[in-house]
């Protein structure tokens, strides 16, 4: 979905953030991507040569979240390396910020996973990388600069927490390596651009 959002937002000329904002009633989503975008900078610098940036948004179980994405994409290569992740979440009244907090950067993490490297592959029917030594998760020198904006909404109930941080990682990460390279990957993992 909000890769199709970012997709309109250029089909039209306005800038991705923008276009959210305008076609956007949830109050509650909107103060997220508000966050995520204030805190990352959106809008006051444009990428350097072989960057881009990325934001997406979304909501699951009562909880909202936001990110913007910096990507670095070796076209020769056909490397990319996400560079930074803001997130601004929202679940309500928080009860315990140094866990949420931690909770939000651990999706963050999990996240970059699913956009850029975890799959499972198969030949002929069977399964390639059957063991967890052979399945490739982040490791540390992918984790990139984690930023983690919570918005304590005291006027209302504690929401969970566990799945919604997740949501809208990849979909970032993807907008920004289109905004860095013109080429929209659509699947999962998006590990390698090709020039």
């Amino acid at each position: 979905r909000e890769t199709h959002v970012d997709e309109l937002a250029r089909l039209v000329g306005m800038d991705p953030l923008e276009f959210r904002l305008k076609n956007l009633k949830d109050p509650r989503l909107r103060a997220v991507l508000e966050a995520a975008a204030e805190r990352f900078g959106w809008g006051k610098a444009r990428p350097s040569a072989g960057r881009g940036f990325g934001i997406a948004g979304g909501f699951e179980k009562g909880s909202y979240v936001a990110n913007c994405a910096e990507v670095a994409v070796d076209r020769a290569g056909g490397r990319i390396r996400i560079v930074r992740v803001v997130a601004a979440f929202e679940c309500g009244a928080i009860l315990n910020p140094d866990h949420l907090r931690n909770q939000v950067e651990g999706a963050m993490v999990q996240g970059i996973g699913g956009a850029l490297f975890e799959a499972i592959h198969f030949e002929n029917g069977r399964i390639l990388n059957p063991r967890l030594s052979r399945y490739r998760v982040p490791r540390f020198s992918d984790v990139p600069a984690l930023e983690t904006v919570l918005l304590d909404r005291k006027d209302l109930p504690s929401a969970g927490a566990g799945e919604t941080p997740i949501v809208a990682v990849a979909p970032a990460v993807g907008n920004a390596i289109f905004d860095a390279t013109g080429i929209r990957l659509r699947s999962l993992p998006m590990e390698s651009i090709k020039s």
